[in-house]
């Protein structure tokens, strides 16, 4: 499995033509920008963690039916420091590194607490986000690196504790209906508080001065308290609806005082998270208008949640679904030596992730009976049980199983849907097959292709559609098979019938997340490769399929 986990991938810095089988649709004109890790080994030192690897940009720009791949690495201030050291110098998630101690990010001499948390990574590699017009890598720390959807270059560094006070920020943000960013993040130890805010960066400057940064008029909407000062809830995304946020307070939780002293301890930051099955998982409701959670305490059982799907409301009640699991073994199986002794035996190492609906109601009759199931919808067999002091169980409906990497058609988000489009994993936590889930029918269709690894489906709407699924989608597909290159997949979203697929003759790396770039969001002049570089990329033709 070298080609999946093994060597640092090569970047492609001049656009190269892809080979294209089938036929594109003739409306697909944008790029697709994806992010993930590409670089594990440094000089004679190696991370750790999959999760820990350089952040490698990777695009697939379509147009006239034609395919042109690049990737770049993003040039963080982590990558500068490693290759400038020829060593890991900058410590990641699964990896403590141990530079010059005058140089460590650990180093400093605090006497407080709430000085004790360390400078993270601006190692971007989850995630890409667009804040007006522009794009910006994310990562799950307070940084975020801008960078150029066309070059693939990277811009200015970002530090969200300028504009609102987060150590941590999700690297799944929201988009409202004017384009305006919505996210969250964990201020910790602050003013005696560790706090979970959900914040608003609007999408243009509200001056509307040309070239001023709309970060800086960053609003904050609400903050939770955490239910412990030092140990708060680790979370990788949250849901929304129009009037609504869901966020769940999981038993998967950080140690402060672990995380203030890993680096004394010579432990890296993955040991300081910890799951505590014996703990509830507690469902904040807020409300987008009074800008507070809901008075009622909802909870429901021990469970991990990375991936949350799609909420909506419908008569009273809000609906969420996420891929739910039954611990935190997920995270340990992408330790390298794992993913690859996994690999080896060919053997189940992670709990079942299951897609998961709860209902939450939103008022809630005081007079109702204690044990009296509050949700009365036809639609789900979800339940919330009252209880006393004002608390309601919430019991999910289990709807699927072996999903991970969740889209829907953002069209639809926080609004009652039918499709989830999402990557299908069974014994190995790397994806083997996609999967178009019909919620309304219980039904599924699936792709696959022996030695494949396919990555997030993202589903792109065909213009004026009226259908939900009315689209493609597109996914980068690595091939374990040495004689098949990776190749860009595009399949009709209602049928997932294979429409074409762009077959591209590089090193191409498993990525994580990312997003599609319509040429509508930009200059199409600045973007369409010029006849210089479509005649450098004809010269690195992408092979032909075997």
């Amino acid at each position: 499995m070298d080609v999946l986990f093994g060597r640092n991938k090569k970047e492609q810095l001049e656009p190269v033509r892809a080979r294209v089988t089938g036929k594109i649709p003739t409306w697909l004109q944008g790029t697709l920008l994806r992010n993930g890790p590409g670089m594990h080994t440094v000089g004679e030192t190696s991370y750790n963690h999959w999760f820990d690897g350089l952040a490698l940009l990777h695009s697939f720009t379509i147009r006239d039916g034609e395919v042109y791949y690049r990737s770049k690495y993003l040039r963080s201030d982590t990558y500068n420091a490693n290759i400038e050291a020829n060593r890991i110098v900058v410590s990641e998630f699964g990896t403590m590194a141990y530079p010059d101690p005058c140089k460590n990010i650990f180093s400093k001499a605090f006497s407080y607490l709430s000085h004790t948390i360390p400078d993270f990574t601006d190692n971007c590699l989850i995630n890409i986000m667009k804040c007006g017009k522009d794009f910006y890598a994310t990562t799950e720390t307070n940084y975020i690196r801008k960078i150029d959807p066309q070059t693939l270059d990277t811009l200015e560094k970002i530090d969200y504790r300028k504009y609102v006070a987060v150590n941590l920020a999700t690297a799944h943000p929201h988009y409202d209906s004017a384009g305006n960013v919505l996210n969250m993040g964990t201020s910790i130890v602050d003013k005696g508080k560790t706090k979970y805010v959900i914040f608003k960066i609007p999408a243009t400057a509200l001056d509307r001065t040309e070239g001023t940064n709309p970060l800086k008029h960053t609003e904050v909407l609400c903050s939770i308290h955490s239910r412990s000062l030092l140990n708060p809830s680790y979370y990788h995304s949250f849901g929304i609806t129009e009037n609504y946020i869901v966020f769940l307070e999981q038993p998967f939780k950080l140690d402060i005082l672990k995380l203030a002293t890993a680096y004394i301890r010579g432990v890296n930051w993955a040991s300081c998270l910890t799951f505590h099955k014996e703990d509830k998982t507690y469902i904040h409701i807020i409300d987008q208008k009074t800008r507070k959670p809901v008075s009622t305490k909802f909870y429901t059982d021990p469970m991990v949640v990375f991936h949350h799907v799609n909420a909506y409301e419908e008569d009273g009640c809000l609906l969420f679904d996420v891929i739910a699991y039954e611990d935190s073994s997920l995270y340990q199986c992408f330790y390298l030596a794992h993913l690859k002794q996994n690999f080896k035996e060919n053997s189940r190492v992670i709990c079942v992730p299951t897609l998961k609906r709860f209902a939450v109601p939103l008022c809630v009759d005081k007079n109702a009976e204690l044990g009296s199931n509050l949700i009365k919808l036809t639609s789900t067999t979800a339940r919330a049980l009252k209880e006393k002091d004002d608390q309601v169980y919430c019991q999910p409906e289990l709807l699927c199983e072996d999903l991970e990497l969740p889209q829907i058609n953002y069209a639809c988000n926080g609004k009652q849907y039918r499709y989830v489009f999402a990557a299908e994993i069974q014994r190995s936590p790397v994806p083997n097959k996609m999967m178009k889930y019909d919620i309304l029918t219980k039904s599924s269709l699936t792709w696959e292709e022996e030695h494949c690894w396919p990555a997030e489906p993202l589903f792109v709407p065909t213009p004026g559609a009226k259908d939900e699924d009315d689209g493609i989608i597109l996914s980068a597909v690595i091939s374990s098979d040495p004689q098949k290159p990776p190749f860009l997949l595009i399949l009709d979203a209602k049928s997932f019938a294979e429409l074409a697929r762009a077959y591209v003759d590089v090193d191409m790396h498993l990525d994580l997340h990312g997003l599609f770039i319509p040429d509508a969001d930009w200059d199409r002049r600045r973007q369409a490769p010029s006849q210089e570089v479509q005649d450098r990329a004809s010269d690195h033709h992408g092979a032909s399929p075997t």
